[in-house]
């Protein structure tokens, strides 16, 4: 294992070097969504096993896992292949709906001297069978098991996690969500800007990843993308030395004297950040990767331009993170499955289809418009993110109505009563805003000299985003002509000797542009405290993953 982990350490302190000197990360082919198992009933086990990180390290840890799959269904279905370890962390996302009646049958494989575990589900009224009784709930002694039984009661995002030592079993890794999601979907959730969105999916081959057509029985919760983010973070001290304890007591006999771990949880220093179990790179890998036999999912969030973007979020460590989406707020949906509501019922209908609470959803939405999004230990949140490029002051598209080269300046842009262009699902550009359409970044490139002149002014992008300025600012397939320098001294679109009207030198060093399937922005989301950008202090790591906005013809597979 030890070589493997090294040989693991120098490939990714190469893909480090090789991303940054090209200035860009989007080289991922893994894209995200919500993978889980669905089902009334999950029989899961806890476990040991090492978690793979970007230095090369394999840290000993503990997680749930299914002990068998028996009536389990994989979500989303389009995902292929979906697995649930013995062992995984975080442990399956368990996918329910509203008003279903949940059990859940934990079996203890944790190492005997490890002692009893369980499992809490908060927010739910829950029965337990079998066990032995502990501080918080029923737990499963070594090698035995327990019965949770609840009911599905309450739509949205929902965390669970040991309740039994949490000081050591939460850190060691056992924790995991739990998704509900609405029994009824709201009328407008089928109709407007929603459908047309599903119409553009349609027309480029693109397949439906979300778990639901609404978060909520509301008809403010409709979303047309979703993402899972369960932040952590690991001290490997505490890791070493429970790993040290179990294999020094391998063999003893459950409750005999001197069986039990005493491991100091205090003081805490964390050298591992996670999200879903990874950090950056490796979170922007593929879901169920092999070279992450226990840390199944990912964090690598697509979208495309108009799209609202469900972004469910979990704190399940220590600490909290102050997270930041770049691009937008979040507007904040419900916190740990409670809607935030106002006592209005302007501009909101409650729909006959709907099962759920008819008084909440006759009530205006309350929530947050938030710059960070505060990652509170044992809290969830679900909010919406979406970018249009609106207000930009420039064409995100690039087109130029004199570019008769370009095949994208003959697209039209009509404006809908908000101002998008979303009579045109099919097109390149649905949703552009079309108060910016025809205006170019830069109609003449900053720091070129007309004339040819005997200097090039440096380009005062690049002063003002650093040397790792990824390319391009452009959607669309002819972006990487569009961001070379050599377009710009060549024209390089059209063939003539003198500079194009409406290229760019962004790229002055003619640095790899997005990857060929990549073909928009890429916005950093990561916590802002600094050190959590970092694995064993080495940037960049941890808490970090890009936010890729694509155009409409590049499709986004989250089966990949």
């Amino acid at each position: 294992m030890r070589e493997t982990t090294m040989k693991r350490a120098i490939s990714k302190s190469v893909r480090f070097v090789a991303l940054m000197a090209v200035g860009m990360w989007l080289a991922a082919t893994g894209q995200a969504a919500v993978p889980g198992i669905s089902g009334t009933t999950f029989n899961l086990t806890a476990q040991q096993a090492f978690l793979n990180q970007p230095d090369g390290e394999a840290v000993y840890s503990w997680g749930y896992g299914c002990l068998n799959t028996t009536g389990v269904t994989f979500l989303p279905a389009a995902i292929t292949g979906a697995t649930c370890p013995t062992m995984q962390v975080p442990g399956p996302t368990l996918i329910v709906t509203e008003g279903q009646t949940i059990t859940v049958n934990l079996t203890n494989n944790l190492p005997t001297s490890a002692g009893n575990t369980s499992i809490l589900f908060p927010g739910f009224t829950v029965t337990t069978t079998n066990g032995v009784t502990g501080l918080l709930t029923h737990e499963a002694a070594p090698g035995g098991a327990v019965t949770y039984t609840f009911v599905a009661s309450s739509p949205g995002t929902h965390a669970y996690y040991s309740g039994t030592q949490g000081d050591l079993q939460i850190e060691m890794g056992l924790y995991g969500a739990i998704i509900v999601i609405p029994s009824g979907v709201p009328a407008n959730c089928n109709s407007g800007y929603h459908t047309q969105n599903g119409t553009a999916r349609g027309a480029h081959g693109e397949s439906d990843f979300r778990l639901a057509h609404a978060a909520y029985d509301h008809p403010g919760s409709c979303y047309d993308r979703e993402y899972l983010f369960q932040w952590a973070e690991m001290d490997s001290r505490i890791h070493r030395q429970a790993q040290a304890q179990v294999t020094a007591l391998q063999g003893c006999t459950a409750g005999a004297v001197g069986c039990g771990l005493n491991v100091q949880t205090e003081p805490y220093h964390p050298a591992y950040y996670l999200i879903n179990g990874r950090s950056m790179p490796d979170l922007m890998d593929p879901n169920f990767a092999g070279e992450y036999p226990h840390q199944p999912y990912n964090a690598n969030p697509h979208m495309h331009l108009g799209e609202l973007t469900l972004v469910r979020t979990i704190g399940q460590g220590r600490w909290q993170h102050p997270f930041h989406e770049h691009a937008n707020h979040v507007r904040i949906l419900a916190r740990d499955g409670n809607l935030e509501l106002s006592g209005s019922t302007a501009n909101v209908t409650f729909t006959s289809g709907m099962t759920g609470d008819a008084g909440a959803a006759g009530r205006a939405l309350a929530g947050l418009l938030m710059f960070n999004t505060d990652t509170t230990p044992g809290e969830s949140f679900d909010g919406i993110f979406y970018f249009t490029g609106r207000g930009l002051n420039w064409d995100p598209y690039g087109h130029h109505p004199g570019d008769t080269a370009d095949p994208l300046a003959s697209l039209s842009c009509t404006p809908d009563a908000n101002g998008y262009n979303s009579g045109a699902p099919t097109a390149i550009n649905f949703m552009e805003w079309c108060q910016d359409h025809n205006k170019p970044v830069q109609v003449n490139p900053f720091g070129d000299v007309p004339a040819g002149g005997p200097a090039t002014l440096p380009d005062p992008n690049v002063f003002t985003n650093g040397a790792w300025y990824g390319g391009s600012p452009y959607l669309g397939p002819d972006a990487t002509l569009r961001g070379n320098a050599p377009a710009c001294t060549s024209n390089a679109l059209t063939g003539a000797a003198t500079p194009a009207t409406n290229c760019t030198n962004l790229n002055p060093a003619n640095l790899q542009l997005n990857p060929a399937n990549e073909r928009g922005w890429a916005f950093m989301w990561h916590s802002h405290n600094e050190r959590e950008i970092t694995t064993n202090n080495v940037f960049p790591g941890g808490m970090l993953m890009m936010m890729l906005v694509d155009s409409r013809e590049f499709v986004i597979d989250e089966s990949l």
